[in-house]
């Protein structure tokens, strides 16, 4: 059993020298190799460095055992994306999953700022290759979604496939999709009726007699 918990960190100062700190991919790298088979990660973080978190993501895509993320708190930023990689994504009832756009300061003129917005942009694609993985959900809506900062509870995390289940529910049954039921026998109904409708009327057509008091049981059957 591992952690993820707190910031994701990548080991270095704000002038790019390292500090004598693992990053959290290091740290993680060396507990997840000190043992063999099925494992489950707990997952609570805000986020943090985008590269530190692609580096667990791809640890946890390469590891050859089963990995389990459980989210018991918070699954935020660069954390969501380390989510996707999981074979199995559970979460808390009362935990939250964040998606956002990536962010970045840079100091410069128009050339330099023009070159950040346009590295946020490729640093975006490869957010949504993670989420696109996971939830096959289509480009354009996760990037709206991102573009709108996106929190979910754990049921909604489900219902879009950012998620698999949620813990400590695994035996429960899933409740019954009401709306889409109602919809698909409205539908069936609809189109049953209506093949009804085009039969009578090449009945009627065909022997002139009137399909009148037909329409009328027809119409007492539709509201049984």
């Amino acid at each position: 059993m591992l952690y993820i918990s707190g910031e994701i960190i990548d080991g270095y100062d704000e002038d790019g020298y390292n500090e004598g700190i693992k990053s959290t991919a290091d740290i993680f790298r060396d507990e997840l190799y000190s043992g063999e088979g099925n494992i489950s990660v707990w997952v609570n973080s805000p986020g943090g460095d985008m590269v530190t978190g692609a580096q667990i993501y791809n640890l946890i895509k390469d590891y050859k055992g089963k990995v389990t993320i459980k989210i018991d708190g918070l699954a935020a930023s660069a954390a969501s994306v380390i989510a996707m990689a999981g074979d199995e994504v559970l979460m808390s009832p009362v935990s939250q999953l964040m998606i956002h756009n990536p962010f970045s300061c840079a100091i410069g003129d128009s050339n330099e700022m023009k070159r950040a917005a346009d590295m946020l942009s490729e640093v975006k694609e490869s957010i949504i290759n993670a989420y696109e993985i996971k939830t096959h959900l289509s480009r354009t809506k996760i990037a709206r979604m991102m573009d709108d900062e996106s929190w979910m509870n754990a049921y909604k995390a489900v219902n879009l496939g950012f998620a698999d289940g949620i813990l400590f529910e695994e035996d429960k049954q899933k409740p019954e999709n009401t709306e889409e039921f109602m919809f698909s026998r409205e539908s069936a109904i609809s189109a049953v009726m209506n093949r009804v409708r085009k039969q009578i009327k090449s009945t009627e057509q065909k022997s002139n007699v009137s399909a009148e008091s037909l329409y009328k049981r027809l119409n007492l059957l539709k509201r049984r």
